[in-house]
């Protein structure tokens, strides 16, 4: 069976434009594979994050990291943290091990995979690169309505109506 497809859009240019501010990472630099240790082949921990620069007037932020070059019509979602506090600008390396490891209310949502953590970027065996997008949306609200069932895409659609800034890095990943 092949798993030849075309190349995904970019989701992020198919939403509502915001303004955008600064995501970085020591674990993971933009546009470079991100290495084993934060893959299921290797200890599968969440990569460090942090950011700068968003609205004055952002109450909470929401973290995610997206496939879109997964096999699927709808990609796959590794990770989604959502209400972290506005005073929260960084999550350490790890901190996507459970909910404990989250400061403040913050919460995870189930990963494509079912996990309530991290899913470390595992591509089917020989497939092309693919792109690992990691987004800190800034929210015009100190909570969006997401529990311990809550699909990532639903999270991400509550996203679209409070998002007010966005931050973005992409590492990349083939096996």
């Amino acid at each position: 069976m092949s798993i030849e497809r075309p190349l995904a859009p970019d989701p992020y240019d198919l939403l509502p434009e915001v303004p955008s501010f600064s995501l970085s990472s020591t674990d993971i630099g933009e546009g470079e594979p991100i290495a084993d240790r934060f893959t299921p082949k290797g200890e599968n921990i969440s990569p460090q994050l942090s950011w700068s620069g968003a609205p004055a007037e952002t109450k909470s932020f929401v973290v995610t990291c997206f496939d879109p070059d997964a096999p699927t019509p709808s990609g796959y979602w590794h990770w989604t943290v959502a209400n972290l506090p506005a005073s929260v600008t960084s999550l350490d390396t790890g901190a996507g091990a459970g909910n404990d490891a989250l400061p403040g209310s913050a919460v995870h949502a189930r990963t494509d995979g079912g996990a309530l953590a991290w899913e470390g970027p595992n591509p089917p065996e020989g497939d092309r690169e693919h792109r690992y997008m990691f987004a800190v949306h800034a929210l015009d609200v100190e909570e969006i309505d997401v529990d311990e069932n809550t699909s990532p895409a639903v999270v991400a659609f509550q996203c679209v109506f409070h998002t007010i800034a966005r931050a973005r890095l992409t590492g990349v990943c083939q096996r």
